[in-house]
């Protein structure tokens, strides 16, 4: 199983990051509406001081292809998340520009999100809750998936091991490991051990 800690937008997330070691980490770019917002300059000033081996995640929301593939193939970043309404042009036009992943994120609200996100044309999909505040879905709904997923949405160190059990490849967490609405250092050390089984 591996784990992704997003919504990194201080010199100290990255630094709680180094420590813990996740597998992912996440930059919510260009969404003014998400207080984890970074412009594209703060995240190579962040992304500059990562880690070696901890691989950086865009979260993009119907942001231009053009500027998602800069990001890309600047080495800014290593793969693109996209949680907007990107169709599958969307996601051949970002192919014609960068070999770079490219994950889909969805909202899963009953078994019809989930055909939806079976039948992505991204190279690997994120089921998630959609309603902010730290909300998880139903997942009972993850029987249906039929393709390797990474699970979001109301993940915390509460409801991890119940999480460990779903078929998910990949746990996601943001405000799970927040304190005050700040990423807390102890809270991402615990995930990231549990997660990882250390």
């Amino acid at each position: 199983m591996k784990v992704k800690i997003c919504g990194l937008s201080r010199p100290k997330d990255i630094a709680a990051i180094n420590a813990a070691r996740p597998d992912y980490c996440g930059f919510v770019i260009h969404v003014p509406k998400s207080r984890r917002n970074v412009s594209a300059d703060t995240l190579r000033v962040l992304r500059a001081d990562l880690a070696d081996g901890i691989i950086p995640v865009g979260v993009f929301v119907n942001e231009p292809v053009e500027s998602v593939a800069d990001l890309l193939e600047s080495g800014v970043l290593s793969i693109a998340q996209l949680h907007g309404q990107e169709d599958d042009a969307y996601i051949a036009a970002l192919r014609a520009r960068t070999s770079r992943p490219i994950w889909q994120a969805f909202q899963i609200k009953s078994a019809a999100d989930i055909e939806r996100a079976n039948h992505s044309q991204a190279d690997f999909i994120l089921l998630d809750a959609g309603a902010g505040g730290g909300t998880a879905f139903d997942w009972t709904l993850l029987d249906g998936v039929t393709r390797p997923f990474a699970l979001a949405g109301g993940l915390n160190e509460h409801n991890l091991s119940a999480a460990l059990q779903t078929r998910a490849t990949l746990l996601d967490l943001s405000s799970g490991v927040e304190t005050d609405g700040y990423k807390d250092f102890h809270k991402i050390q615990t995930v990231v051990q549990t997660i990882k089984g250390e």
